[in-house]
This record gives structure tokens, sequence and C-alpha cells, in this order.
């Protein structure tokens, strides 16, 4: 044991000087192998650490009574004496607990060793593949799927395998979606009675009033929460500010037209208020609440005539010289520029063009003398049928790499460019979040369609694993282990 707690010492004196590292020497390559290599060693750190759990556990499980390592140290349950003496949450703790009780090898009530619940993710925990965060969410999902119709020792062996090779290369988030697909695909009849208890567990708690002010909270099922995400995440850099208060439209100031959001960055998108375009004074969540009190308003007035800002948007046209839409066509060209109705600043060529990927944005083409040449097609835009396609194939989110901007958040975008002759249908489209849709013009990225599917492949990245990468996250097909033998 000593030779183990020198090394750990060793190390924690090599983390501590990394710790002081003054990282804004570092060049953009060297920071980025930088974070690589932390992370690395990070997930090392976090497998001793839940296998350490386990053992605590193990050792003071429920039948040893005050024998138990966590009763002998005045702790009821392991979890307590961990968050005590490891200083973390209890949630943490519990988590710890929860995934080495799946990583740990076992033994049997004869005393024989058993391998672990889950070998094939035990070892690339250990081996610092995949971390642990990763691993808690195939354990907690392969969990809930063990008793469904199709988990046969095969199948779960299957989808242990699956996720594991997923889990060494993929975001968390792409691990549990997948996860959950494979949860899903191997026990359908969980689906019914996982969506009851969902529904059981939806309401609404009311507070006391406060200072004028009453807290609600709401604890929404699915539908209920498409709903709001769809009020909520309102296409704020689309338009100007959208159900402004009074009292607020006194304090915004008219004479700016490039209004930021909340972390200060530029939204990179045009006002388009009927009136004269305003910088908005208030916070995301003012803006959010704003428009929940207008939604429920225009709800209970719905047979009513509404205020301006109840209806519809009007449409914004973006005027652009055909020589310059057709000499900016690769993303580093940086020439020629547009207009936008009703905005004084010019815009680059490439946002006009970005800008007519998407819906609610009517291009209008002219020619060296200003005359119009191409007045738009309704062919032009990516139309709601085609984006709930999208949707359905993609996954209702950005496709670029580890993104979670949901589809409501996101531009539809011509894979071949329209003037290039690449057509609108969902053969050619896809969906990106305003900030990727920027970041692919700009040449960060690059897709294309490989089998009516998008793919992707960074195109900074100079090194061996500059791969044509799937970016379909369809959650309705099943996993293709299951769908060759089911």
């Amino acid at each position: 044991m000593t030779e183990f707690r020198e090394a750990l010492a060793r190390a924690t004196v090599l983390l501590g000087e990394l710790a002081h590292l003054d990282r804004s020497v570092l060049s953009d390559a060297e920071l980025v192998v930088l974070l690589e290599a932390e992370e690395a060693a990070g997930r090392l750190v976090d497998a001793i650490r839940v296998f350490t759990a386990a053992e605590i556990a193990e050792r003071s499980r429920h039948e040893l009574g005050m024998e138990g390592l966590s009763s002998r140290y005045s702790h009821r349950k392991p979890v307590d004496f961990i968050e005590y003496r490891a200083r973390v949450s209890k949630a943490e703790a519990a988590r710890r607990v929860r995934v080495g009780a799946a990583l740990r090898a076992r033994r049997s009530l004869l005393g024989e060793s058993l391998p672990a619940e889950r070998p094939v993710l035990a070892v690339a925990v250990r081996d610092g593949r995949v971390g642990v965060e990763a691993a808690g969410a195939i354990i907690t999902h392969l969990k809930q799927a063990a008793t469904g119709c199709e988990a046969t020792v095969e199948n779960m062996d299957a989808a242990e395998a699956a996720l594991t090779e997923v889990a060494v290369t993929s975001p968390v988030a792409e691990v549990t979606d997948l996860a959950r697909a494979w949860r899903d695909g191997l026990d359908p009849d969980g689906i019914e009675p996982r969506w009851d208890d969902i529904l059981r567990r939806r309401g609404v708690t009311i507070g006391r009033e406060h200072g004028g002010l009453k807290t609600y909270t709401i604890t929404a099922a699915p539908p209920l929460a498409a709903v709001l995400d769809a009020a909520l995440i309102d296409p704020m850099d689309h338009t100007g500010p959208r159900f402004l208060p009074a009292e607020d439209r006194a304090h915004a100031d008219p004479s700016d037209t490039d209004p930021t959001d909340e972390s200060g960055e530029q939204a990179g998108r045009p006002t388009t208020a009927v009136t004269a375009p305003i910088a908005d004074p208030r916070t995301l969540a003012q803006k959010q609440y704003d428009i929940l009190e207008a939604v429920f308003t225009a709800g209970l007035n719905a047979t009513r005539t509404g205020e301006a800002d109840y209806r519809t948007t009007g449409t914004v046209t973006a005027i652009i010289s055909l020589t310059d839409l057709l000499a900016n066509t690769t993303p580093t060209t940086g020439r020629g520029y547009g207009i936008l109705e009703g905005i004084e600043e010019i815009i680059p060529a490439r946002v006009i063009q970005q800008l007519a990927c998407d819906t609610g944005i009517t291009p209008l083409v002219v020619g060296a003398r200003g005359e119009p040449l191409w007045l738009g097609r309704t062919t032009r835009y990516i139309t709601p049928a085609q984006r709930r396609a999208l949707i359905a194939r993609d996954g209702d989110r950005c496709i670029a790499t580890g993104c979670r901007k949901r589809a409501a958040q996101c531009h539809g975008h011509h894979v071949i460019f329209n003037h290039h002759g690449g057509p609108t249908n969902i053969d050619n489209a896809v969906l990106l979040c305003p900030a990727h849709h920027t970041a692919l013009h700009q040449g960060a990225f690059e897709i294309r369609m490989i089998n009516a599917l998008p793919y992707l492949r960074d195109s900074i990245d100079a090194t061996n694993n500059n791969a044509w990468q799937p970016a379909s996250h369809n959650r309705l097909t099943p996993p293709h282990h299951l769908t060759a033998t089911g």
C-alpha cells in the first residue's frame, strides 16, 4: 500500500504544478493538446474514485451491520461516509457507488470470483478510454432495459460493446442518446410504462406571493415541454425585440441596430422589428417571461383581435447583386455585400447567402444597374414539411458534432448551394444552428451527403482523424444489431 500512496503523492505534486501553469502563453495547438491530455488523466482519476467507492460500498453492505466499514466510522450508509470523507455531494458519492458496483469484479455466495456486470465497459473505464459520466449513462439505460423482451444475453452484450465503442470517441450527450435508443429497442414494452411514469410526475407548483412576485414551478412532460421550447426558444436572433413591455421599451436605445445576447456576443442576425431597430434591455429570463405571458394572453384572447406583437412577424427581403452572390462561392473569399430591408448597415455576401438558406428571408438578386434578376421561389426554401423530415432523419437538433441546439433554433442549409444547382429537398438539406451555420460558411468544417445521409469532416483538423463522420442522430431507428436479428 505504501508504494501506491507514494505514487499518488508524486502524481499530486505534478498535477499541482500543472494547475499553476500559465495557459495564456500557450499556442492554440498546445492548448488543445493540453486539454486532451488533462481529460485523459482525469478519466483515470475518476476511474480510481469509482472503483474505490464500490469497494467501500461492498465492505459496508447492510448484512455486515455494525461491522461494516461505514458503520465503524459512524456513518449509516457508505454514500454518507464517502460524501464526508471525499468532500463531495451526496449525489456524486451515490453516482460513484452505482457506477463502481457495475464495473467491479464480483463474488458469488460461495466466494467464487465473477466478472463485472459490465466487463467490456469496465476495461474501457480502467484504461481511461471511457469517462465515468458516459459509463453511468450506459449502465443506467442498460439496467432499465434488462427485463425487456429483446434483452437476451447476446443483445445486451452487443449493446454494451456498441455503446462502449461509441463512448471512446463521442461526447456524453451522444452516448446517452444512443443508450436510450438501445434501451427502447431492447425493451419496447417498457416505453408505455415509462411514459405513464413521466405523466404521473408532471405538474405545476404554485408558490406564495413574496415581494409582489409569485413563483410557479413547472415539471413538464414531453408534449408541454415541446410547446414551451417552441415558445421560449423564440427565434430572437431572427427578429428584433418581441413582446417588449412599454416600461422596457422606454429604456431601450433606438440607435443601436446590433443588439447582443446574454453572453455579450453579437447576435449575428439583423433586427427586423416593424418599428425602428432597438436594443433589448431585458435579460434572457425576462424575455422568456414576456413571451410566456404573451402566449398565454393570446390564447385567452384567441377570438379577439390581438396586438401587433401577437401576430406573425412579416418577411424581410435580402438584396444582393448577382456578381457578389456568384463571387462568394467559397466560404473564405469574404467578397461582396448585400442589404437587408429596413437595415442601414451593409451585410457581407456570405451572410446573405447564409440567411437565404432558411425560411423567413426573401432573397432578391439584382444586376449591375439594380434591375431584379431573380425574385426567389418557394422551392428555394426549406419548407416546414421538409424541416419535419430532416428532424425525423437526423434528430431534432443541429447536426454539428456535439451541438445540442434544438431544431427550433436551427436554420435549413443547402449542402450543395442552391445557386450552384443544389435542389431544395431533404437529400440536399441539413439543420444547423446559427453558430455552426456561420462556422460552415467560414470553412471550419464540411458537409457532404453519402447515401442520402449527412456526413461531417473537420476542415481544420490536420490529423489522420480527418475523415467523414456520420452526422445523423435518428432516435427512432432501432440499433442495427436488433434490426439484423429481430
